[in-house]
């Protein structure tokens, strides 16, 4: 029986990433304003965020229709010399982020909530990843800020587009650097009693 998935998210690189594992979730943004959460602790952090996200559109399904399916929030940070970064506020923001974290490594943390409301449940987890940034010019770096890219994702860099060729090695989970842990949303599907391939909605390529 396939079980139907809410992406308590707008990021698309989180949707496409369930996409390429068969997976095509309803996605429903939260609205959820990420400034009100003060916590020092980034992997906490990332969990209470993703954890506010999937609570705000539990709350709009309870509105509709009886809803069985599972609702998931994710958040994303980059933990860089001691600090907590997320999405740059603006072009200078992320140009002084890209002159900081050059060259250095940072830890990508990523949290998870898993809700099946029907159920009453939850699953809270994060992953956590580490990312080897390469050591950019001052040119590359205004070019990669010119175009846009880094002002919509946490950390100011993604792994799956442009800035691709400016990390030089991860260690760990790819899709968490994405935005969302396969293995680990596998495991957690398995803790609410639902078999991952029941998220599938394809069965073959």
């Amino acid at each position: 029986m396939t079980r139907p998935l809410v992406l308590a998210s707008a990021s698309p690189a989180r949707l496409a990433t369930l996409r390429s594992a068969g997976i095509e979730p309803r996605v429903v943004v939260s609205g959820v304003d990420e400034s009100v959460v003060d916590e020092p602790d980034p992997a906490v952090l990332a969990s209470r965020l993703a954890e506010l996200k999937a609570d705000a559109v539990v709350d709009r399904l309870r509105e509709g229709p009886s809803y069985d399916g599972l609702v998931l929030g994710c958040d994303s940070v980059l933990e860089l010399d001691g600090r907590v970064h997320g999405k740059p506020v603006d072009a200078e923001e992320a140009r002084c982020r890209w002159r900081t974290m050059r060259g250095k490594a940072g830890v990508l943390h990523t949290g998870h909530c898993l809700r099946a409301p029907h159920l009453d449940r939850r699953i809270v987890r994060s992953a956590a990843t580490v990312v080897h940034f390469a050591a950019l010019t001052d040119d590359e770096v205004d070019a990669y800020v010119a175009t846009g890219e880094p002002l919509g994702v946490a950390g100011a860099f993604t792994v799956d587009g442009l800035g691709g060729a400016f990390v030089e090695r991860i260690e760990g989970d790819h899709h968490n650097v994405v935005g969302v842990s396969l293995p680990l949303l596998r495991e957690m599907c398995g803790e609410l009693g639902v078999a991952w391939t029941d998220l599938w909605t394809v069965s073959s390529r």
